[in-house]
């Protein structure tokens, strides 16, 4: 299924944009989307990308849900912790609005926050970045936890693609123009040749799969069995794999989740993907996330499609001997060779 073919250079006019597919409707396992609640809550996503080891704190009055936070329970030597599982961008607090006043509101959500915050087991180290739809961790910074801000880009569905095609660097645009003489963008319906070709070029990096490898083949295969995602591939004339990236969404967003390149490959493949990636979102009336940067690289590339910046709140709570050892090691492990790890 073809998603986008340019095979036409455009003029300079930041208008002169390919025009987005009529996606299909919008399939996601939770139609009535709560307040923050994303697909990395969904529990088939937990069960997979935890193997089964979390548990969920919850609020109720009387029968009904108030609030609900999932966590992850994990060893890594004799500390216990919780993070954020493998690919599992954002978790936190979802809380269920009682539909009042700003003020009543506020203390709602502080009232249940607290006493999900109150269900939390005795953590070594617990860290969560949470949906950006919660604006505030007051709760959190109030009972001992740090609380810090990362960033995403974020382009709006009420945003068209001539718009967001104007928003664009000119240099982004010129790349994406380049790639569509030589490249084909479409669906990879088999998940095996998407998984094949992210191994080998991590293998032909020298890189280990930071997701581990089983858990990211069975996150694929779940997110597309159940339509709440799809695998994109850039092509060129000889029918090879150039380019591949994982996209996964829900009620409120799509989120670019996963992208790989041949190191032999023509340079824009990554871009004509994404930018065919947002035209799909728009058409599916999706905010597109571009799933945060940790760097200034990564920072220069996903801002040249012209996204807003957002933030995105991380909370962390250590106790003082993890703190300890954690600073310990940092100090003696600065000059070693790391594994690749992925951009949250």
């Amino acid at each position: 299924m073809a998603i986008g073919h340019f095979s036409q250079l455009y003029s300079e006019s930041p208008t002169d944009c390919p025009t987005a597919r009529t996606p299909e409707a919008l399939s996601s396992s939770r139609q009535t989307a709560t307040t923050a609640y994303s697909i990395f809550h969904e529990h088939w996503w937990l069960d997979i990308a935890t193997g089964g080891e979390w548990e969920m704190a919850t609020v109720k009055h009387g029968n009904q849900l108030l609030g609900e936070m999932p966590y992850y329970l994990a060893r890594k030597g004799v500390w216990r912790v919780s993070r954020l599982p493998p690919l599992t961008r954002t978790l936190g607090p979802v809380i269920k609005p009682i539909g009042t006043d700003p003020v009543r509101e506020f203390r709602h959500r502080m009232h249940v926050t607290t006493r999900l915050i109150e269900q939390l087991p005795r953590f070594d180290s617990f860290f969560q970045v949470f949906d950006h739809r919660v604006k505030d961790a007051l709760a959190f910074a109030l009972r001992g936890f740090t609380i810090s801000a990362r960033y995403t880009f974020h382009i709006g569905p009420d945003c068209t693609t001539p718009e967001v095609w104007a928003r664009m660097s000119s240099k982004t645009r010129n790349v994406i123009r380049n790639a569509a003489t030589t490249l084909t963008v479409r669906q990879i319906e088999a998940p095996g040749e998407f998984l094949r070709f992210y191994e080998a070029n991590l293998a032909s990096r020298s890189r280990t799969n930071a997701y581990g490898t089983v858990v990211m083949r069975e996150l694929v295969n779940a997110f597309v069995d159940r339509k709440a995602g799809r695998l994109l591939g850039a092509y060129d004339r000889h029918g090879r794999l150039a380019g591949v990236i994982g996209l996964v969404w829900d009620c409120d967003s799509m989120y670019y989740l996963l992208s790989s390149r041949a190191q032999a490959s023509p340079g824009g493949a990554i871009s004509l993907l994404v930018w065919s990636a947002i035209q799909e979102a728009i058409g599916r009336n999706l905010t597109f996330d571009f799933d945060g940067f940790s760097g200034a690289a990564t920072y220069d590339f996903l801002s040249g499609f012209g996204g807003t910046l957002q933030q995105r709140l991380g909370v962390e709570r250590l106790s003082t001997m993890y703190s300890v050892a954690r600073t310990l090691k940092r100090g003696a492990s600065r000059q070693s060779h790391e594994a690749f790890t992925p951009n949250l």
